[in-house]
């Protein structure tokens, strides 16, 4: 784990300058989730949309909605593909990505463009120094 101020950031994912982390699983699908500044910044979770299961969905494209006391943020899909599962833990237990951003995702996504997409993201190394510079 890295660690940027108050920050945490987990090594061995991949990042997004919107703060979403994608896990690369040995299937070759991916769980997307948001990051611990993500989570900071958003405050106490009180809703998650989870998005529908078979959608495809762009790289770029809103995958879900997040709501908390201070506002409602929409999570950027990282890579494009087709939401395979959700994390229904999530429909009563918000909380949990403010308690464990890492240990929670949102979607489990098959992705469509994976290794092209990926080179787009940053390495936790990467998302560390970007923390560093806002």
């Amino acid at each position: 784990m890295i660690e940027v101020g108050e920050y945490k950031v987990k090594e061995g994912l991949y990042y997004t300058k919107d703060h979403e982390w994608v896990q690369v699983l040995e299937d070759g699908t991916v769980l997307v989730g948001i990051s611990d500044y993500a989570q900071k910044e958003l405050g106490d979770l009180a809703y998650v949309e989870l998005p529908e299961v078979g959608k495809e969905i762009s790289k770029g494209d809103v995958l879900c909605e997040l709501e908390s006391v201070k506002a409602v943020s929409e999570v950027y899909a990282p890579v494009s593909g087709e939401v395979i599962e959700v994390n229904e833990e999530l429909e009563d237990s918000p909380e949990v990505l403010n308690e464990d951003p890492y240990e929670h995702w949102i979607a489990k996504l098959r992705p469509s463009n994976l290794d092209e997409e990926l080179k787009e993201l940053m390495d936790a190394e990467a998302y560390a120094r970007y923390l560093e510079s806002l």
